[in-house]
């Protein structure tokens, strides 16, 4: 018998952010858990985003992350494009993640991360707005897998009838 205990069940919403030259913007941190090839932490890329609180539906939430990480609040939250759920172990507190995707498109690029690193559990190495192309092509770990074809279709005006169900990448 295994003595593990289940890891807690997180319902997050996330913004796949497109400024007006279709670039996306994300978010790098240094896992915990994760090792990279050269035995330092393993750097990845994520989407602005994070947990409900109590009473928060997914787009509430995705509006008041959005503010707390890019100081972006005023935003427009558009439709679920994505989902990802499953066991996700980079982050300080591994959870089984409940995550869906909203398309937000941003009429510029002005962004302010003062406030992003006081609320993550890993330490937050930066951001950068990725030419979609550019990030294809980098080789850098991005979560989830197929995140970049998912933008590049969004900014190609292509819209996923039902949400594009993404997954992790191996571990």
């Amino acid at each position: 018998m295994s003595t593990e205990s289940p890891i807690p069940v997180r319902h997050i919403a996330r913004a796949i952010v497109l400024d007006s030259q279709d670039r996306i913007l994300l978010i790098a941190y240094a896992s915990i858990h994760a090792k990279g090839p050269d035995g330092e932490p393993l750097r990845f890329w994520f989407m602005p985003g994070g947990g409900l609180e109590t009473g928060e539906d997914h787009v509430t939430a995705c509006r008041r992350e959005l503010g707390e990480e890019i100081g972006r609040a005023d935003v427009a939250i558009g439709p679920q494009v994505g989902a990802c759920d499953g066991p996700f172990h980079l982050f300080r507190q591994p959870r089984d993640a409940r995550e869906r995707y909203f398309l937000v498109r941003l009429p510029d690029d002005r962004i302010d991360t003062s406030r992003l690193a006081e609320t993550e559990d890993n330490p937050v190495l930066g951001t950068r707005w990725w030419p979609i192309a550019e990030l294809r092509a980098s080789g850098e770990r991005v979560e989830p897998a197929g995140l970049a074809d998912l933008a590049a279709d969004l900014a190609r005006g292509i819209m996923p009838v039902e949400p594009r169900v993404l997954a992790w990448q191996p571990r």
